[in-house]
């Protein structure tokens, strides 16, 4: 049975900002929903009464995706807290399912944080932003998006910043509804964001191949 309707989770505003843009470039047409905490904490704090109460309801037709940032935790903790938290609720995730098994959510950990997406795709950065430097993302401290340290945000912050754009600090909602139009789903250097956009691919297959 192939999924009809997509529930997303996210930590934060940005996140959801940037999903209801770019999910439209890789659903093919499928419904999808956005849940919003207020933060991290916020998610894993309510995480187990709401995948509670959907286990109860959910259609077959259905599938949930988890989107948490890694920020400074543990990325092997994290992700067995979420499926924990699955397990205990009676749903299936894509990590436990096996050969065959219709799994109902997918647990994804953002590394670092959205921002990486974007360096990831410096194009749509630099369109977006015309007056930013088109070699930022050959140098070394910016080459593998999911590595730069000091935060990413952060360092999207600087950057932009240098460029003569949001003097005041990064407006983390404007910035999404702004680069995200223009990334390509298809090309993209971070990992996190390949890794995210292959669980979307197997979600919309609905089943352990």
């Amino acid at each position: 049975m192939m999924v009809e309707k997509l529930v997303v989770f996210v930590e934060e505003y940005s996140m959801e900002a940037a999903l209801e843009i770019l999910l439209p470039k890789l659903l093919n047409g499928v419904t999808f929903q956005i849940i919003r905490f207020q933060c991290k904490n916020d998610m894993l704090k309510q995480l187990p009464l709401r995948l509670k109460g959907y286990s109860s309801w959910l259609p077959a037709n259905w599938s949930i995706l988890v989107l948490v940032d890694r920020d400074d935790d543990d990325c092997k903790e994290l992700k067995r807290e979420l499926e924990k938290h699955c397990a205990t609720a009676g749903l299936l995730t894509r990590t436990a399912a096996k050969t065959g098994q219709k799994f109902k959510v997918t647990n994804r950990i953002v590394i670092e944080e959205l921002e990486s997406w974007y360096f990831g795709d410096w194009q749509a950065v630099k369109t977006a932003y015309p007056k930013v430097n088109a070699n930022i993302a050959g140098k070394a401290a910016y080459r593998d998006p999911d590595l730069i340290k000091g935060g990413t945000w952060e360092a999207l912050e600087r950057v932009l910043k240098n460029s003569g754009y949001f003097s005041t600090g990064l407006r983390k909602i404007e910035c999404a509804r702004t680069v995200t139009p223009h990334m390509n789903v298809n090309v993209n250097r971070s990992k996190s964001f390949n890794v995210f956009h292959q669980a979307i691919t197997k979600i919309l297959n609905g089943s352990i191949g």
